[in-house]
Parts: C-alpha cells; sequence; structure tokens
C-alpha cells in the first residue's frame, strides 16, 4: 500500500476543475502521486492517443475495494516494460500523462521534471560540427542513460531501421563554465531514411523515451573519430 496521507492529496486535487488547476496544483500533485495509492484501470496497459504504450491508471475513492498500484513501488517493472503512465483515462479528459522519459526522469532524480542541467536543452535534428570547434566526447553514464533506457532505445532504433545504433555525449563550450552544455549524439541522419516524416517520427519517439531536460541530435558516423559506441 501507498502512502495514505498523500492518497487523500490526491482525492482532493481529483475534485479541482481543470480551469482552476494552477501551478500550486501542479506542485501538489507531483510531489504526491508517485507515493499514493492508484489502482489498474480495467485495461491496464494500451497504447495512448500519441501512439505509445501507457499504464491506465486511476485514482481511488474513499471506502473502495482495489488493488492498490503505487508508482515507486512499481518503478523496475515499468521502466523494464517501457510503459508511460497515464491518469485516469476513462474521463473525458486525462488528469495527467507521463512520457516513459518523466518515469525515467523520477527513478534518476526523485522528480518527474528537471528544471536546471547542463543539457543545452535545444533538439537538433542533424547537426554539422565546425572542423576548429572543440568538443569532449564520451560515453553517458549509467547516472545520465541507465541500462534499461539503453535497451528501449537501442529495441526502438533497430526495429526503426537502423541496423547498428550507437551513442556518445558530446560537451560543448566546456572552456567556459557559463556556456558549457552537453547533448546526447545519435549515429543516424535524415538521408539513410526514406523520407524526412520517418526520421521526424523516431525523433519525436526518442524525446519520449528521455527525460524532458535532455537533448540530444544526430551526426554522420564518419565525422567522429572515436566517440560512438554501440547502444
Amino acid at each position: 500500500m501507498g502512502d495514505l496521507e498523500k492518497t487523500l492529496i490526491i482525492n482532493e486535487l481529483m475534485q479541482v476543475p481543470f480551469d482552476n488547476r494552477d501551478e500550486q496544483w501542479v506542485n501538489r500533485f507531483l510531489q504526491a502521486i508517485a507515493s499514493a495509492n492508484l489502482k489498474p484501470a480495467s485495461q491496464e496497459v494500451a497504447l495512448g492517443r500519441d501512439g505509445y504504450p501507457y499504464l491506465f491508471l486511476e485514482t481511488v475513492v474513499p471506502n473502495e475495494n482495489f488493488r492498490a498500484f503505487v508508482i515507486d513501488k512499481q518503478l523496475p517493472m515499468i521502466l523494464q516494460e517501457g510503459f508511460g503512465i497515464v491518469i485516469n483515462a476513462h474521463n473525458p479528459r486525462p488528469d495527467w500523462v507521463f512520457s516513459y522519459g518523466d518515469i525515467v526522469n523520477l527513478e534518476l532524480n526523485d522528480e518527474f521534471y528537471t528544471d536546471n542541467s547542463i543539457f543545452s536543452g535545444h533538439q537538433k535534428k542533424n547537426e554539422t560540427l565546425e572542423s576548429d570547434e572543440k568538443v569532449l566526447i564520451g560515453q553517458p553514464s549509467e547516472a545520465i542513460f541507465p541500462k534499461y533506457l539503453r535497451k528501449q532505445i537501442r529495441d526502438f532504433l533497430i526495429q526503426s531501421g537502423v541496423k547498428n545504433p550507437k551513442i556518445m555525449l558530446m560537451a560543448r563550450g566546456y572552456e567556459d563554465e557559463e556556456r558549457a552544455s552537453q547533448d546526447l549524439v545519435f549515429n543516424f541522419i535524415p538521408d539513410q531514411f526514406a523520407d524526412k516524416d520517418t526520421f521526424n517520427e523516431i525523433m519525436r519517439t526518442i524525446a519520449w523515451f528521455l527525460p524532458r531536460h535532455y537533448s540530444f541530435l544526430c551526426i554522420d558516423e564518419m565525422s567522429i573519430e572515436n566517440g560512438f559506441e554501440s547502444l
């Protein structure tokens, strides 16, 4: 079972109309939802409206008999299976939708969303490095890119036609502390796909898998020496 106090907070918050759900409502919701008692929907797993796989969970009502589901206690299963989470999908408008990347961030940083980060925050679909630009390259650590996330993205890219998906972490502007930033880099480019729509959909899906403050880009593998490693 989850935290009773946080379950009561969530139940209280569910009574607030959407138009009245301000920043304070959002903060209280995000602080309570992971430890609160929820219940699986009658259809527990399904594709969401965006086409990605989700666990459908519902808030509970007083004196209801239910099989408790607590997000905090089920993180290994959720992350291994590659699910996002929808809260109250049975309503005309779901109360909240968490992407897989939001759940990853909860496990890594104890919060669904991270505001301050060294990631550049820019999603560049195809990047060209200047010949004289100084960059540091290496592999993302387990604290940034854990094994379960690596597996999800590797399997997705292989299914999407990337024969040998590779990754690296690139730091730019590292000589200036205020300008320093980092990005994840993948080894495929738009020209490898039949059309731009296919490439763009792959980029959208990678974004769904990653925490929202992460930034990533694609670079031709031949333009970087000894940087990429297989996912």
